[in-house]
């Protein structure tokens, strides 16, 4: 049991990562924080519930449990950038999606130690799991779940589509994986789109090794499907509609590696 994340002991191939749902925060680094940074509106709100019934399915889970405030685990330890020349959030953020501090005024933030403390052992299981199951399997899937505001100027233009498939170009998983996901999301009643404004972040770049047996594909999801923006809560009806759209996907991502 660790209390950086949780994680649930699946029995196929199937591995869904989620690192932006957390909402703890460390008390010291609470209260360096503004009421906007308090607010922690750049979480991917839900996610882990929404794919719950994935567990059904026999798919692990790991979710974090700590704000991607306090550090974000899709991003490299080394904090290089994964979108050079577009604006992006760092590995230990100072400022909100819309661009407002979320620390009081000359904090000053230990990115070692939360590397340490919060980045490490999180990507320890996850690599642990993936080695493990490609060893019992033959193969490992990692499926890395991700939610956003539909619209974030700062980010990107207008209004998301509600999938975006992230392959890295092509270089996370076989081209007849991603081609069956896109199937099966242009077959589904939401707009979708692959390798556009959302490739694919650190965990996909990284742990995507196709010729090796190691498939990955990060799915951003425009959070207008499953919750009320402006509140936050979870809209029960449209997550369950959503739900059957990501079994499709999820489904095509395993039965064609």
């Amino acid at each position: 049991m660790s209390d950086i994340f949780d994680f649930h002991e699946g029995e196929s191939p199937l591995l869904i990562s989620v690192p932006h749902d957390g909402r703890e925060l460390p008390p010291g680094i609470a209260a360096q924080m503004t009421a906007a940074g308090l607010a922690l509106p750049d979480t991917d709100w839900h996610v882990a519930r929404l794919y719950d019934f994935a567990k059904e399915m026999g798919a692990y889970m790991i979710v974090a449990r700590y704000s991607r405030y306090v550090v974000d685990l899709n991003r490299p330890a080394d904090d290089e950038a994964l979108y050079p020349g577009q604006l992006a959030t760092g590995l230990c953020p100072r400022q909100t999606f819309h661009g407002r501090d979320i620390y009081v005024e000359d904090t000053i933030i230990d990115v070692a130690a939360r590397v340490a403390s919060y980045w490490q052992p999180y990507h320890d299981k996850l690599g642990r799991t993936l080695e493990a199951v490609r060893k019992v399997h033959g193969r490992a899937l990692l499926w890395d779940a991700h939610s956003i505001p539909s619209r974030v100027p700062a980010l990107f233009d207008g209004e998301l589509p509600v999938l975006n498939v992230g392959t890295f170009n092509g270089t996370s998983c076989d081209e007849a994986i991603a081609t069956a996901v896109m199937q099966a999301a242009d077959d589904s009643p939401y707009d979708a789109v692959r390798d556009a404004r959302f490739k694919g972040g650190y965990i996909t770049r990284h742990y995507g090794d196709p010729g090796n047996g190691v498939q990955a594909m990060q799915l951003e999801l425009a959070q207008r499907a499953y919750m009320d923006e402006a509140t936050q809560d979870f809209d029960e009806v449209k997550a369950s509609q959503l739900a059957d759209t990501l079994r499709a996907l999820l489904a095509a991502f395993t039965m064609r590696a």
